[in-house]
């Protein structure tokens, strides 16, 4: 398998993901299939997504899945009626707790983390993730950031074929670009209640030919692009 056709699978997953709940929609209101009791489930995959982002982040993004998978695991728990949600209700202080140990271990976070490779993936769900590439042969990358951040810092990169594409997709989150400043930047992002945007100062351009297009889209979050 390519490098390329490693690093669309977090997309891809998405992807399918999506089209699978539209199927299974579908079925259910063509009454073609009663599909009802599997809603009952819908926690375990927000189960599976945290265990997907802990396992992508190569454990370097660990709270915020952690809190997620945890989360959804209670929920499922009380809608297969195995635990009372009555007996949950003296733990909510359990919320407050989450929150100041997510804004304390903020402070101490990992630098991002440095890659050789020409086609970049980055997935942040509930969490962050960042990568700086070195490599002077770089493609292109696919970043997905849902309840969270992915970041990648392209200033150390070179394009050895322009322009390089990174495709972006923001949900809920941010997705952001950093690169140097003498790029010439193209962003073709659909944005649907979010927002798309070239932060980076405007300078007269060194060169006409465009080095790197943005794709995706924005729902509910942003990708910007800056130096």
């Amino acid at each position: 398998m390519s490098q390329r056709q490693r690093t669309l699978s977090s997309q891809l997953l998405l992807g399918a993901l999506i089209v699978l709940v539209g199927i299974v929609l579908l079925a259910d209101t063509t009454g073609l299939f009663d599909t009802a009791f599997l809603f009952d489930y819908i926690p375990s995959l927000f189960v599976l997504l945290g265990v997907y982002a802990l396992v992508r982040s190569g454990f370097r993004n660990i709270f915020g899945p952690f809190v997620i998978i945890t989360l959804a695991a209670v929920w499922q728990l009380t809608t297969l009626d195995i635990i009372e949600g009555a007996d949950l209700i003296d733990f909510w202080p359990v919320f407050i707790i989450l929150f100041g140990l997510s804004l304390v271990l903020s402070q101490f976070r990992s630098p991002p983390a440095k890659t050789g490779s020409s086609h970049v993936t980055g997935f942040g769900i509930f969490g962050g993730s960042e990568k700086r590439v070195t490599t002077s042969k770089f493609t292109g990358a696919n970043l997905t950031a849902i309840f969270g951040g992915a970041e990648i810092d392209l200033r150390e990169a070179g394009i050895a074929q322009p322009p390089a594409h990174v495709s972006a997709i923001a949900l809920f989150g941010g997705v952001e670009v950093t690169v140097p400043e003498e790029w010439n930047v193209d962003i073709d992002v659909l944005p649907i209640f979010g927002g798309a945007s070239d932060e980076r100062r405007r300078t007269e351009r060194t060169h006409e030919e465009v080095d790197l297009v943005v794709t995706g889209f924005a729902a509910f979050g942003g990708v910007e692009v800056n130096d």
